[in-house]
């Protein structure tokens, strides 16, 4: 292991970042078995297109590969296995597909033998397998895949299935009891696939038959019996079967699962011990809810889809919003993409700044496996001090040039920094792409601006009168101090509680910026004002300021 190896481990056994809990649990695994190989695992349902809860998994998992491997100096192998139940019968049409009557006429057939609606991969287990791995590729993860229907059928799974036949008594005595009656009656782990219809089978067993290794049915339509073996891909398990004989035959070290599958977890696990295997380490994050607080569906559709959040942000920002808080509950839908941009950004700038123990700390180390991007900052002047600048920035020039542009955003930042090019400020550039479709497709349509008040008015003319006495290349700390001191002396926008505030020198309550973002921009919230007004330019804020005044952004009243 290498001095800054060691130093690393080091700091990380410390270190109270989810992802090092998380791996911490893995060292004291590794301690307790003496492997030489962690395995992780993620599971995949391709029974709908990819949607980001499948991409947050693996990201998430991802961040716990690397903290393991960082505390562990890399002594101990990783792998990460994403992998599709793609074995699974279609239980029903996805919303969101074209040519449903095609898949309507498979429905119960393994996913790889539903035909691709899409018409471009062999099956329609295929063609989202297909766009899981792309996706995941476009990421730069680093995984293997597996495929149920592969690993059945290639015999991989054929000493664990056999050996879940001899426990079959004890497996039904784990399940059962989490049934319903009704299902209880007639419930088996081992799901026959029919050798003429192909429907994975859900049938009550006539026999099992340990000695030849298969199970005995008949077909409910026919009254036919019939005898399969479980190996070789002829029947399939179960999921919570499947999900435990899948742990113990590949040997799965850490699954992490959603909260509303705890109690699969346990019974999985129990499944597991059953089979003399030990279940893997893990925890259960929170559900994603769209914009009715409606848990996303990979069948519904709803919330974002991958290639949406990319439409609108980098995918930096992504990872970001995986990372941040995994075990509370979270709104996935458009309205969360500014913040997370915003928020990583500023994760981004702080790194710098840090010592090595606390940049574990840090969520942009965990997204870029400890290898986060110079943050980039846009300097006014040759050799001056650089500012960032954020998306909700950008989303609020965006709005006072009224432009879906790129090229009209780069020009306020060409007039406050002139070397400034997407040349060289490369992710500046993208972010600007993107801002620009973000305020066309959600802010222009819900901007609301509101008149001025009296008090408002006077404010606001002596905030232009000031901005005129400051030289063109004010920076946005000297205007920032400067809306500070025009607000101080007025009672409305005066704080007494917050920090350092006195009675001669009262500190300046939000109330004050507020109004800004409202009667400027149409909006209840913005970027700091300071460095928006140098961005946009004093000449151009003032002239913003005498709109807003002559009430030429407030809807037009019948006469």
């Amino acid at each position: 292991m290498t001095d800054l190896a060691s130093e690393l481990a080091q700091f990380a056994k410390t270190s109270n970042a989810w992802p090092f809990e998380e791996a911490k649990k893995l060292v004291a695994r590794v301690e307790r078995t003496g492997q030489k190989q962690v395995l992780f695992e993620t599971g995949y349902g391709p029974s709908g297109l990819p949607h980001i809860g499948t991409f947050g998994e693996v990201a998430r998992t991802t961040m716990v590969r690397h903290a393991f491997e960082t505390l562990t100096g890399g002594q101990i192998a990783t792998r990460l296995l994403a992998f599709s139940d793609d074995l699974d019968g279609l239980r029903k049409v996805p919303d969101n597909i074209p040519n449903k009557e095609l898949v309507a006429a498979h429905l119960g057939k393994p996913l790889t033998e539903v035909p691709d609606p899409f018409g471009k991969y062999p099956s329609f287990g295929a063609h989202n397998n297909a766009r899981l791995r792309s996706f995941l590729d476009h990421f730069g993860f680093k995984y293997e895949f597996g495929s149920s229907t592969e690993y059945y059928t290639s015999g991989r799974f054929n000493a664990t299935l056999l050996k879940m036949l001899a426990r079959y008594d004890a497996v039904q005595k784990i399940m059962l009891p989490s049934l319903r009656a009704e299902r209880a009656s007639t419930y088996s782990p081992f799901l026959p696939i029919h050798p003429r219809t192909r429907i994975v089978m859900q049938v009550a067993l006539d026999e099992v038959d340990v000695a030849r290794g298969l199970i005995a049915w008949r077909d409910p339509d026919t009254g036919e019996r019939f005898e399969t073996p479980v190996t070789g891909g002829a029947c399939k398990l179960q999921w919570k079967p499947d999900w435990a004989m899948r742990w113990c035959a590949l040997g799965v070290d850490y699954e992490m699962a959603g909260k509303d599958l705890i109690d699969s977890v346990k019974l999985s696990g129990a499944i597991v011990r059953a089979l003399d295997g030990a279940p893997p380490e893990g925890f259960n994050y929170e559900l994603f809810l769209d914009e009715n607080s409606q848990k996303i569906s990979k069948s519904k559709g709803n919330g974002i889809t991958i290639e949406q959040w990319l439409t609108y942000a980098s995918p930096e920002s992504l990872a970001f919003f995986m990372y941040w808080k995994p075990r509370e509950a979270k709104k996935l839908y458009f309205d969360v993409i500014p913040r997370a941009v915003d928020e990583y950004l500023a994760f981004l700038d702080a790194y710098p700044r840090q010592d090595a123990k606390n940049r574990l700390g840090n969520a942009v180390w965990h997204i870029h496996s400890g290898e986060p991007p110079a943050p980039e900052f846009i300097a006014h002047e040759a050799g001056g001090k650089g500012t960032a600048i954020s998306f909700a920035m950008l989303l609020n020039l965006a709005a006072v040039a009224n432009s879906e542009d790129p090229a009209v955003l780069w020009g306020f930042v060409r007039r406050y920094a002139p070397a400034a090019s997407p040349e060289k400020y490369p992710r500046l550039d993208k972010m600007i792409g993107y801002a620009v479709l973000y305020f066309r497709d959600f802010v222009k349509p819900k901007k609301v601006y509101r008149a001025a008040d009296e008090v408002e008015r006077a404010a606001l003319e002596q905030l232009s009168d000031a901005l005129a006495a400051l030289p063109a290349e004010a920076s946005a700390e000297d205007i920032q101090t400067l809306l500070y001191d025009i607000a101080r002396p007025i009672p409305r926008y005066q704080n007494f509680s917050a920090k350092g505030a006195t009675p001669e020198r009262p500190g300046v309550s939000n109330d004050w910026f507020n109004m800004l973002y409202q009667v400027l921009l149409g909006e209840d919230r913005g970027p700091r004002f300071g460095s928006f007004a140098a961005l946009y330019g004093l000449d151009n804020t003032r002239a913003l300021i005498a709109d807003a005044l002559a009430g030429k952004f407030l809807p037009a009243t019948a006469g």
